[in-house]
């Protein structure tokens, strides 16, 4: 099944021990810090774009010792945790996916976000995190023009 609902990549999404430790590759690679925040003491997240180029990149390391960010970084070690999908209704894309014969889990809507997972065990072995921006997101944060691809939400056209 196939849909007409705007998706684009919003970020990569990499696991590391320490954001601080880490982020100073990015900078040599030349990204600038975009934001970052702390989701609830279990990890924090921040990202980085290359200037005026859509594209981001995100550092996620644990804050707390039992998380799933500590569990994957004893399996794996640092490195490519999962690529995240901007897409303008989450719920259309979740209905293809299920239509498909894939799976979506770990649905969650937040204040801010609605978010689930294709999970890894998919042909790609990627994990893939959907994510829907509410009109609130930006409330408090960055100008649109450094949280969002582009300096805009996707919408439904």
């Amino acid at each position: 099944m196939s849909h007409e609902v705007p998706i684009r990549v919003d970020h990569t999404g990499i696991a590391v021990e320490s954001i601080e430790s880490a982020e100073s590759v990015l900078f040599a690679l030349g990204c600038r810090k975009l934001i970052e925040e702390s989701v609830e003491g279990r990890f924090r997240w921040a990202q980085y774009d290359f200037g005026r180029q859509a594209s981001r990149l995100e550092l996620i390391a644990p804050e707390a010792e039992d998380t799933f960010l500590t569990e994957y970084l004893a399996e794996n070690g640092p490195g490519l945790h999962h690529v995240t999908l901007e897409v303008a209704d989450i719920d259309a894309v979740i209905a293809a996916i299920e239509e498909s014969g894939l799976d979506a889990v770990e649905y969650r809507e937040y204040d801010d976000w609605t978010e689930a997972f294709v999970p890894p065990s998919n042909p790609t072995g990627a994990l893939f995190q959907l994510f829907e921006y509410h009109d609130s997101y930006d409330e408090g944060r960055p100008p649109a023009d450094s949280l969002y691809v582009d300096g805009e939400r996707l919408t439904e056209q």
